[in-house]
């Protein structure tokens, strides 16, 4: 069950933020039962209600998460273009080098993670030694602990 407990409007007073933002401001305070969390929300939005702010956050968020996982797995630290289709471009061919990786990795049936992987592919992408001997060069011991890695399988069999 989820509800709201408070929901009022601000106005900056204060001569400075008065001036930087002369618009009032709705605060959102929502409470979710399920997770046993409560959640602050600050918008100018003042159309549209409650319920629809705190789903637009929740939207926002989810994207938030991609990028940062896009940034974590496929080592995008900064787009090459500022159009949308350099960028749909670079975020594509991260993941087709991402999902060849996941599939070399299901065939050789290893058992580190596809992450580790990609860092020692990373660290050998000019080597011609073979993937397997490789693998079997690094040190996998307590790597999943360190790096905390909770990476999703990509195929649950």
């Amino acid at each position: 069950m989820r509800r709201f407990q408070f929901i009022f409007v601000l106005i900056f007073t204060g001569y400075t933020s008065e001036k930087h933002y002369p618009k009032p401001l709705r605060r959102i305070v929502f409470y979710d039962e399920e997770q046993d969390r409560g959640f602050t929300f600050l918008t100018n939005a003042l159309s549209l209600d409650a319920l629809q702010v705190v789903l637009l956050y929740k939207n926002r968020w989810q994207i938030e998460l991609f990028f940062k996982w896009l940034k974590q797995h496929l080592n995008i630290q900064k787009f090459w273009g500022v159009t949308e289709n350099a960028v749909r471009i670079q975020i594509y061919s991260a993941i087709t080098a991402y999902c060849l990786v996941a599939i070399m990795h299901h065939g050789l049936k290893r058992e580190c993670s596809i992450y580790e992987m990609l860092q020692i592919l990373d660290m050998s992408l000019t080597d011609k030694t073979n993937i397997n001997d490789l693998l079997n060069k690094s040190n996998f011991n307590n790597f999943n602990e360190r790096c905390g890695s909770s990476e999703p399988s990509l195929f649950a069999f």
